[in-house]
């Protein structure tokens, strides 16, 4: 019986050459996430799928681990097509190993024995053709480290592209000016998970802060609407002083990038910590207010976090998208994206109008005709 490792070794493509060299001794150096792996022959990276065969590297194509059609908010993105319908697709392979992923059935693949996601073949063309008929806006690379498989989402961004649609990333964050620079052309939405500000806690999970920091500039300079998230986990990043700092980092690149600060319940491997309370929630809230950030998020705990799953205007406070959870229940935006009482310009990706909210949760595509489940032979 084939095993996963076998059957994702056939679904394989060489890597475009920006995103690696050539070495001596016939190793390579992979430029698609921030660890720039020097990669033996015949060996993979860090991340378990981008592989060196010959002196070539080779990453993974022709499959998906699972697509899902998600309200855009679940990204989350708040400044982007509120109400859209995000059709969302990932591969397997992840550059970090973090102990509380709630997506390790597929990040973890190749690690964890105990994850198994059977692959579906796919090619671009499918996806897009599914996210179209499930009445997606957005077409989103997410589940596994995107990074990792970036020649896998620009041929899918490009047909999604060429068929009208917006393109967004979910990931880490961990990349290299190389790898930015080759998805640049072909996406539109970038969300990143800052998970810490303590270069220690991003060792426990396999990477370093550096790449990270470093990627944040770039996507907001590269004129990418970026949203960022942290996982708030009591005990590990919850410090006031570290939250302040990783608050005044966003808020000195700008402070109209949105910061979600989310709830944490235990998952995978770390199930000690407590859960996170609204309490800790609004904690990190204030202190991001105080470093000058002007839309802040609190999410996973809808309906007990007062008016932070708004969007507010910063200068008249007035209420310009009112929400629960992922639903939109009332949305005031101007054409233009402006506050209707004081005419400020709210910073983000809008519709000219509102057109209605397809799904507050999340759900399988109707259509599975276009995909199927890859066999161990």
């Amino acid at each position: 019986m084939s095993t996963l490792r076998s059957i994702l070794d056939e679904r394989v493509r060489e890597a475009d050459p920006r995103l690696y060299e050539k070495l001596d001794n016939h190793r390579l150096r992979c430029f698609a996430c921030g660890h720039c792996c020097p990669i033996p022959e015949g060996q993979p990276g860090v991340c378990k799928v981008r592989y060196n065969r010959g002196g070539t590297l080779y990453v993974p194509w022709g499959y998906t681990a699972g697509t899902q059609c998600d309200p855009v908010e679940k990204k989350p993105f708040f400044h982007a097509y509120p109400g859209a319908l995000a059709y969302s697709f990932g591969m397997m392979g992840c550059d970090l190993h973090c102990s509380y992923c709630q997506n390790w059935v597929t990040s973890q693949a190749l690690r964890d024995p105990s994850a198994v996601s059977p692959p579906q073949q796919a090619s671009p063309e499918h996806l897009v053709r599914e996210a179209l008929a499930q009445g997606a806006k957005i077409l989103v690379s997410t589940y596994n480290e995107p990074l990792i498989t970036s020649e896998w989402a620009v041929a899918v961004f490009k047909e999604a592209k060429a068929a009208g649609l917006i393109t967004g990333f979910v990931s880490n964050g961990n990349g290299t000016p190389q790898v930015l620079e080759y998805l640049r052309p072909w996406l539109d939405l970038y969300k990143v998970d800052l998970k810490s500000f303590d270069d220690r806690h991003y060792h426990e999970l396999g990477g370093r802060i550096g790449p990270i920091l470093d990627s944040i500039r770039r996507i907001h300079a590269m004129g990418l609407w970026l949203e960022i998230v942290t996982l708030l986990i009591p005990g590990f990043n919850d410090s006031p002083d570290e939250l302040r700092r990783l608050a005044e980092f966003l808020a000195d690149i700008s402070p109209d990038i949105p910061w979600h600060v989310t709830g944490f319940h235990g998952d995978y491997k770390m199930t000690d910590p407590r859960d996170t309370r609204a309490d800790d929630l609004l904690r990190a809230v204030e202190i991001g207010r105080k470093a000058g950030l002007r839309y802040i998020y609190a999410g996973n705990l809808p309906g007990r976090v007062g008016h932070w799953e708004n969007t507010r205007c910063p200068r008249c406070q007035e209420i310009l998208i009112e929400r629960y959870g992922y639903l939109i229940k009332n949305y005031r935006l101007t054409p233009d994206g402006r506050c209707p009482q004081c005419a400020t310009a709210i910073p983000g990706r809008w519709s000219p109008r509102f057109e209605g909210q397809i799904a507050s949760h999340p759900f399988s595509p109707r259509q599975r005709s276009l995909l199927f489940t890859i066999q161990n032979q």
